[in-house]
């Protein structure tokens, strides 16, 4: 059966998710306050992988690693269909000491990933990455595409009293949504959408300030990894680094201090950057949650309510994963595993 979906918020996550609905033959509706995918998808840095899988548990590692799996597929068809290259290339990662020595070894071993020891360094080959700004605009031209009905620079009002059951949702400019479902994918905004509904949902703004320098392509050829500090070469010579984890509330400025920090420790792990400009600093809004574990799957107050956000660092990571799991659940499907991400009441 057909269902009418009103999906709010239009990042990765929520652009996945209204692909993955329609594919499977559901009318949806993309509302966001801003333009397509400007906030914390467009702001990080792209690497898909966690940092580092073996500091964390299953339940962030499970969607993340299935997520990064769909990734080569995923970017060629949008390459195809829309002409716009995310620029996924699998780059591999160097991380520095301390990284956890044999741990990290065994956790690469156990989970399939390879991994070895050169010099003082962990040597992870796989590890992949999208430019994020290429990314999103692939992803909107896509929804646009697939049918997807796109509503941008319109801004809902917080979700008021129901009955157990969401009839309607009403924007700022008097608009009014009716669906047979809502889904929430706003990320760090998500809890402000549900009012006084967050309940026991814990996701808060966490500010990522970043920067970016740009020398010869080539000149920096894998991911640099150390001390929650990476550097990303992109293959036109644009380097990102970053990021800082701020609990700043919804303030998205930059400052001087954390450009200072940033640029010392990219100096430090980098040393051609010393005298490299930096062209470009710039902040997002990461949907923090404890443990960086997503709420995905209903509310337990509304038969019609869903919500699939924070997923703090690895958003773009989880998204398709997290897309299709969303998918099944609204569609009356229990995937394996997916308990481990319900609404905490």
């Amino acid at each position: 059966m057909s269902l009418r979906i009103v999906i709010v918020g239009a990042g990765a996550i929520g652009c996945l998710t209204a692909l993955e609905l329609v594919r499977r033959g559901h009318h949806v509706i993309l509302v966001d306050k801003g333009p397509v995918g400007q906030e914390s998808s467009w702001a990080g840095g792209g690497i898909l992988f966690p940092l580092l899988p073996w500091k964390y548990g299953e339940k962030v590692n499970r969607l993340a690693l299935a997520g990064a799996q769909i990734y080569a597929s995923l970017c060629e068809t949008l390459r195809r269909e829309t002409g716009i290259d995310p620029e996924y290339r699998v780059s591999g990662m160097r991380v520095f000491p301390d990284f956890g020595g044999m741990v990290a070894l065994e956790w690469c071993r156990t989970h399939g990933m390879a991994a070895e020891m050169r010099e003082d360094a962990l040597w992870l080959p796989q590890v992949a990455q999208v430019r994020n700004p290429r990314l999103m605009q692939a992803l909107c031209a896509r929804v646009l595409q697939c049918g997807v009905e796109l509503v941008e620079r319109c801004e809902l009002l917080p979700l008021g009293s129901s009955d157990g059951s969401v009839a309607v949702w009403a924007a700022r400019d008097g608009r009014r949504f009716e669906a047979d479902h809502y889904l929430v994918t706003a990320g760090a905004w998500s809890n402000l959408l549900l009012g006084p509904h967050a309940m026991g949902s814990r996701i808060r703004p966490i500010r990522g300030q970043m920067l970016l320098y740009r020398l010869a392509p080539g000149a920096l050829g894998c991911i640099l990894y150390q001390d929650d500090f990476y550097l990303i070469p992109r293959a036109d010579g644009h380097i990102l680094a970053g990021s800082t984890v701020e609990d700043a509330g919804f303030d998205k400025s930059t400052t001087s201090q954390a450009a200072a920090a940033l640029h010392q420790k990219a100096v430090l792990l980098f040393p051609a950057l010393a005298h490299a400009e930096i062209i470009k600093h710039w902040s997002g809004l990461r949907p923090g949650s404890p443990d960086n574990v997503p709420i995905i799957g209903r509310h337990p107050a509304f038969d019609n309510l869903w919500l699939n956000a924070g997923h703090f660092r690895y958003g773009v990571t989880m998204a398709p994963a997290s897309a299709m799991l969303i998918a099944d659940l609204i569609e009356g499907a229990f995937p394996a595993g997916c308990g481990d991400y319900t609404f905490p009441i």
